[in-house]
């Protein structure tokens, strides 16, 4: 069903203010995604601060072009959607990547936008891989407190030998 030229210039509207607040994007590619599964990754989606939408991709790509990332838009075969947040700039890959795993190849990354630059596929799902943030932290913190931890033991063991 052909789109008219309104509604096309709604969809890129759409899509430009969503690229202007996204902290990241990800290029999303489906295929044989049912309506039930679909509803639920939007949902979880959602709950995770991240939006979805789906739209033709030359309206993609002419919302893309308007903005003036650096680089190569990515190629994007078959049906394609957009996945982005205001917050974590993981999470819009790393969301979709967990949901391509649980779906069993109905969904994959294409490609995205991180740090006003395309990514390609590879780059995607290496970032998909980055843990969240608060993970991040609790690993640093326990990177700094390994010295100290192995300092109280070592200071522990000392008094212990001084006592017996």
């Amino acid at each position: 069903m052909a789109i008219t030229k309104d509604k096309k210039r709604e969809i890129v509207a759409k899509l430009n203010d969503a690229f202007k607040e996204a902290s990241s994007i990800a290029f999303v590619g489906f295929t044989k995604l049912t309506v039930a599964d679909s509803s639920k990754m939007r949902k979880d989606l959602s709950q995770a601060g991240v939006r979805f939408f789906v739209a033709k991709k030359t309206l993609i790509k002419k919302a893309l072009t308007d903005q003036g990332y650096a680089g190569d838009i990515p190629e994007l075969p078959g049906e394609v959607a957009v996945a982005w947040t205001t917050d974590d700039v993981t999470a819009p890959t790393r969301s979709v990547y967990e949901y391509g795993k649980k779906l069993k190849g109905a969904l994959s990354l294409l490609g995205g936008v991180f740090d006003k630059a395309f990514i390609n596929a590879p780059e995607a799902n290496a970032i998909a891989t980055i843990p969240p943030v608060p993970v991040l932290r609790g690993m640093f913190v326990n990177v700094i407190n390994s010295p100290i931890q192995g300092l109280v033991i070592a200071l522990d063991k000392i008094a212990e030998k001084r006592g017996a």
